[in-house]
């Protein structure tokens, strides 16, 4: 097969983690670019970078943080960019770079991003600002090639449903419901499902957490494993405490060709896909369901011309158990199947969490995962919000036929029904789901709840009342009456 000269391919993954010294985001981007040169196996890749696309950084804030990668690793780069917050823009900008390298508009691209948060927290503690380079306005800002996902409806602010460690168990709960399991029953089969994902880190190089937990470990609150928001422990949340980069070079076959990179390194995206469920949550045809996580997984596969038994590694996206789950049920995947893992990395509790940029090292790492199978296809799914934006990439060795194939099946995602939405309502309801926000003191502080009205609408709602926290912390009370007042106070009937 002759290939042509614009093919897209990725030629490395670098992965880096610092537990010792304090460091900056930026260089630990530079450290995971070299180690992405290193793996690719041509030193003169990283001088001939025209591209830098940075996955949007929470612990601290640069203008132009491309510019500075570029200068740092000796590259004239001629077009910077950033993303806004969302887990799924890693994979976003893999398949924008596919595009533009086809294109012709780019050639050599570095994307990735890494986060100082555990280094940032620790010195915020003790009151002190890290000596980290700034920029001055006098740089201009760089370009925002992807924007931040909407989180932030009227319906959830005005009660202060506001993080993922809120919305995420209210997704648990309707898939426990939807299971049919007992609150014990479920608590145990997502500390199975967890206790796995920390088995594949136990063999990850690169995972934060290098160690294996049992199912009780994960899902059993003790002393070191504290209820963050009913059923999800601490272990069973994302870890951001991390110090972690990754970072994936992308070149033109041309490219790679010219500077003698072995072709055993070469990794050709097949496919990818986006799209959006309705960013409001109450929105949702069902808090348990994802129809852009269906349609967008069924198109990329398409894409590439395979079925879902044609791909041997996955990496699910995995901040809470119940993206997993919901993914996993969308796609079509088992959840405990040992030939077939959900993750290669261990997934953003033990594997790192670094906000945004989970999805660099899931690349970076099935980048490894398909040179050590040669042949073998590969899927990663993103994931942005609260199970909201979703994007995938297909991923293989060999080059696709009829080159990389990208779509946004957005127009098909808006055809699937909503559920009609309350912002204020004031009567009784039918509890969907809920979950029971714990304190540091463990002693449950608020609740959260999703709540049908007799006319089948969704209304969100909240309470603080001491006796329905006891109730709700410790009791099934799907399907109970509550009532709800104006301001979004709910009480059980």
């Amino acid at each position: 097969m002759t290939l042509d000269p614009r093919t897209p391919i990725l030629v490395g993954g670098g992965q880096v983690e610092e537990r010792h010294d304090g460091v900056e985001p930026v260089d630990l981007l530079v450290r995971a670019a070299r180690a992405a040169a290193e793996q690719a196996g041509s030193e003169r890749l990283l001088e001939l970078v025209d591209s830098v696309w940075v996955v949007g950084l929470l612990s601290w804030r640069y203008r132009d943080p491309g510019a500075l990668v570029g200068e740092r690793i000796g590259a004239t780069v001629r077009r910077t960019g950033y993303s806004g917050n969302g887990g799924s823009t890693p994979q976003v900008l893999v398949n924008s770079a596919a595009e533009d390298i086809a294109a012709g508009r780019t050639d050599v691209v570095l994307i990735g991003g890494a986060e100082s948060w555990r280094t940032r927290t620790k010195l915020r503690k003790q009151k002190l600002r890290p000596e980290w380079t700034m920029q001055d306005e006098s740089v201009p800002a760089t370009k925002i090639l992807v924007t931040d996902v909407p989180m932030e409806a009227e319906s959830e602010r005005r009660i202060g449903l506001d993080r993922p460690s809120y919305v995420y168990p209210l997704f648990e709960q309707a898939l426990r419901v939807s299971a049919g399991r007992s609150l014990d029953e479920h608590q145990r089969f997502i500390g199975d499902l967890w206790a796995r994902f920390s088995e594949v880190a136990a063999t990850n190089p690169h995972a934060w957490v290098q160690r294996s937990y049992t199912s009780d470990e994960i899902a059993v609150p003790s002393t070191d494993n504290r209820m963050i928001s009913t059923p999800y422990t601490k272990l069973l949340n994302s870890n951001n405490m991390v110090d972690q980069g990754a970072a994936v070079l992308m070149c033109s076959v041309e490219v790679a060709t010219r500077l003698g990179i072995p072709k055993e390194n070469w990794v050709f995206p097949q496919s990818g896909t986006e799209a959006h469920d309705t960013y409001a949550i109450a929105e949702r045809a069902a808090l348990d369901r994802s129809p852009a996580i269906r349609i967008a997984g069924t198109r990329a596969l398409e894409l590439a011309g395979i079925g879902l038994d044609d791909v041997t590694h996955v990496d699910v996206y995995s901040c809470f158990p119940s993206a997993v789950q919901v993914a996993a049920n969308e796609l079509g995947l088992p959840l405990d199947d040992p030939a077939r893992p959900l993750t290669i990395t261990g997934g953003l509790t033990f594997g790192g969490g670094p906000w945004n940029n989970y999805v660099s090292h899931s690349i970076a790492t099935m980048l490894t995962r398909l040179r050590e199978a040669p042949g073998s296809y590969g899927l990663v799914t993103a994931n942005s919000g609260y199970l909201t934006k979703h994007a995938m990439g297909v991923y293989r060795t060999e080059p696709p036929v009829g080159g990389f194939r990208r779509v946004d099946v957005q127009t098909e995602v808006d055809a699937e029904p909503t559920t009609p939405t309350l912002v204020s309502y004031e009567g009784t309801a039918m509890v969907e789901a809920w979950t029971v926000v714990y304190g540091r003191g463990a002693a449950p502080e608020r609740a959260f709840l999703a709540a049908r009205t007799p006319m089948g609408e969704r209304i969100l709602a909240t309470c603080t009342d001491a006796e329905n926290l006891a109730r709700l912390a410790t009791s099934d009370v799907v399907g109970e009456k509550v009532t709800v007042a104006p301001g979004g106070d709910f009480r059980l009937a």
